[in-house]
Parts: structure tokens; C-alpha cells; sequence
């Protein structure tokens, strides 16, 4: 009888160390099902999976596919994704690592090819219909290692690499973030439209050569999406940034337009969808708010050969064409009846035109504007908006 008890002990320990085992298992399907339902209230559709298969704290998916909601007709071939490192936490998820194969696709005379793609430190949310950062699909790094395109067997396009990093901060009320898009080459000798290929030319752009960087901030709250900067920056051409911040850009906002996004997308009539849609844009429009914005363009010898290249086409030369657009400039702004525009315009675009520098244009208002004062402004008294919006322009500063 003894040794019978301690048999039916052994057993029940057994069958309870299995029964918790199976209730602490990680299940892999969930796992994927929750970035579905983030993924779609932030806009994207879906990832799917042939098989999934979970084995300790590593998930796999077997061709996998991605499907964007504007595209739903075309799942995008992702290959095999193994989610490393899978931890769960009160319902959400935290992985490690994400790999992704290297992707190489061939169709019709062209490819593409991308090595090195992955995820680091991915946080998936239990729930992603809450207002707080435990709603938010986010991660520490995306990388994606070489990238070329090829069109009839010749390179067109590549890029060395690119990293996405984000950092929520300490008390979890705003969101940094920092794109880095290195190395990027394009072979313009392969575009094909003959007087698109004569301007290139005489234009001196033979190829492209350079980079895009994106930084900025996002606070949860206020909805302040913040851009300090957003450039494109190539050889022989000259940089472009753009940097912006307007609030009202919160987690119910994004919502919202994700729901109106999917209502017309759902509606058979595209006429009376799009109608819908823009109503409904002009009622989200309200609750957002403009604090500034710069556009600021430096220049790198392109001004030159495109003065020269205009002249030209107007059968005179680049400095007589420089001369025409600044007599032109006040001319064409005296219909909007903006004398302070401009005067700060016609001044800025003399200094350019004689020596190519920078060319800057702000909007930066004493406090932030609500768009719908923006927009009444537009329709009813558009020569006031550069005071309401605190604009300036200037040159080679």
C-alpha cells in the first residue's frame, strides 16, 4: 500500500508539472495574431503564415506574407521569420529578435533584392486600443543590409543600408525616433524618355549618390509629432530638409483615421466613399494644431546648371535667366497683395540667384494655430496667412 500511494504521488506531480508546462507554453498563433490586431488599428493590414510552429521561446512562421491595406489584392513574399527570444508579459509580447530571408524576387525584367533584414527588441501590445504606449506596436531597431534593383538584368538602384531606431522615454510619454538611409545610388543612364534623359544630361546628373536621415520625437498626450529633420542629401545636386511639428496627432487620432481609411476602402461606391472620407477629414483636421514648419534647401552646384539649362530653352544664357526670375518674382507675388512676402521673397531669391547658398522658407507663429483658423484663412483672406503663420524667408544664411 505504501509503495502504491507513492506511485499515485509521483503520477499526480507528473501530470501536474505537464498540465502547467502546456499552460505556460507559448503559443505562437497568439503571438502573431496580436501584431495583426496592432498592426491594423496603426494602419497595415495583416501578416500571415503557411504553418507557425512554436518550440521553447522561439516562434517560426513558414512562408509568410504581408498584405497592406491599400494593396490587399497583392500579399508581399516575406519567407521564412523566426521571432527569437519570445517573452509574455500580462498578455503582451516581448521578442528579442526578429530575422527575416533575404529577399529576391524576379518578375517581368525586374528584381529586387534585400539581404539583412531584422527587428531587434519588438514590443507587441496586449491590447492596441488603448491610449497609452502599451498600445503601440514599437521596437529598438529595424535593420534592412544591402538593397539593389535591377531592370533587365542592369543595376538601377541600391542602397548600402538602413536602420530605424526608436527610444520610448523614461516615463513613457513620448516616443524619439531616428532614420538612417545610407549609401543610396541610382544609375540615371537607364531612364529611358528621350527628353528626360537630354535634361538629365545637361543637367550634369549622370547618376545619384547620397543619403536620407529622418529624426524626431512623438508626445503621447499632446500628439505632438515632432520633425527636426527629414533630408535628402545627394551629390552634385544639393540637401532638402524638411522639419515640422503640429499636435493633435494622438493615439485616438490615429484611430480614427484609420477607421475612416477602412470605411472607404469597405464602400462599393469609390464617389460617394470618397465624399465620406473627405468630410470625415475635415472633421479629424480640426483637432489638430500647427507649431512650424522649415524647408531649407542647400545647394550644391545644381542651381547653376539648371539657370543654364532653362536660359537655353529660352535661347539666352543661366545669367540672363537668373536676371528674368528677379524681376519676375515681385511681379508675379504683387496679385496676392502680400507686401511683406514680398519684399523678404524678392530679397531672398536676388541673394540666391548671385551667389547659390541656402534658401530657407519658415512658418514658425508666437503660439501653435489650430488648421481649421489655417484653413479659414485660406478660403476667406489667404494674403493674411503668412502673418498668421509667422512666415519668413531667407538666403544664405
Amino acid at each position: 500500500m505504501k509503495y502504491y500511494n507513492k506511485a499515485r504521488l509521483l503520477l499526480a506531480g507528473a501530470a501536474f508539472v505537464s498540465f502547467s508546462g502546456q499552460a505556460l507554453a507559448l503559443d505562437g498563433n497568439d503571438v502573431v495574431a496580436k501584431i495583426n490586431n496592432a498592426l491594423s488599428v496603426q494602419g497595415g493590414t495583416g501578416l500571415s503564415a503557411e504553418k507557425v510552429v512554436t518550440t521553447g521561446s522561439d516562434v517560426t512562421l513558414t512562408n509568410a506574407k504581408f498584405t497592406v491595406a491599400a494593396a490587399k489584392e497583392s500579399a508581399f513574399p516575406l519567407g521564412t521569420i523566426v521571432l527569437k527570444g519570445v517573452e509574455e508579459d500580462n498578455g503582451s509580447y516581448l521578442v528579442e529578435t526578429v530575422t527575416f530571408d533575404d529577399v529576391d524576387i524576379a518578375q517581368d525584367g525586374l528584381g529586387f533584392k534585400a539581404s539583412g533584414l531584422s527587428i531587434s527588441g519588438l514590443s507587441v501590445p496586449a491590447d492596441p486600443t488603448g491610449n497609452t504606449i502599451d498600445a503601440v506596436l514599437l521596437y529598438n531597431e529595424a535593420h534592412v543590409g544591402a538593397t539593389t534593383a535591377t531592370f533587365d538584368g542592369k543595376q538601377a538602384f541600391s542602397v548600402g543600408e538602413m536602420v530605424m531606431t526608436s527610444e520610448v522615454a523614461d516615463d513613457d510619454s513620448a516616443v524619439n525616433f531616428d532614420l538612417k538611409v545610407k549609401d543610396i545610388k541610382g544609375d540615371l543612364s537607364l531612364v529611358e524618355d528621350a527628353k528626360a534623359k537630354d535634361a538629365l544630361q545637361q543637367l550634369g546628373i549622370k547618376a545619384l549618390d547620397g543619403s536620407i536621415s529622418m529624426v524626431g520625437s512623438w508626445e503621447l498626450e499632446p500628439g505632438t509629432l515632432e520633425l527636426e529633420e527629414y533630408a535628402f542629401d545627394f551629390a552634385n545636386i544639393g540637401r532638402l530638409n524638411l522639419a515640422m511639428s503640429f499636435s493633435g496627432y494622438t493615439l485616438d487620432f490615429i484611430k480614427s483615421l484609420n477607421e475612416t481609411t477602412k470605411a472607404m476602402e469597405a464602400n462599393a461606391n469609390k464617389e460617394e466613399a470618397q465624399q465620406a472620407a473627405g468630410l470625415a477629414m475635415l472633421g479629424l483636421m480640426q483637432r489638430l494644431t500647427f507649431n512650424s514648419m522649415e524647408v531649407r534647401f542647400e545647394d550644391a552646384g545644381i542651381t547653376k546648371r539648371a539657370l543654364d539649362y532653362a536660359g537655353k530653352q529660352q535661347g539666352t544664357t543661366g545669367e540672363q535667366m537668373a536676371q528674368m526670375l528677379k524681376g519676375m518674382t515681385p511681379l508675379m507675388l504683387a496679385q496676392y497683395n502680400v507686401p511683406e512676402l514680398q519684399n523678404m521673397l524678392s530679397a531672398a531669391v536676388n541673394t540666391y540667384l548671385d551667389k547659390p547658398g541656402s534658401f530657407t522658407v519658415t512658418a514658425e507663429p508666437a503660439e501653435g494655430v489650430p488648421f481649421p483658423m489655417i484653413m479659414g484663412a485660406a478660403m476667406g483672406a489667404p494674403n493674411t496667412l503668412p502673418q498668421v503663420l509667422g512666415v519668413k524667408v531667407t538666403a544664405n544664411d
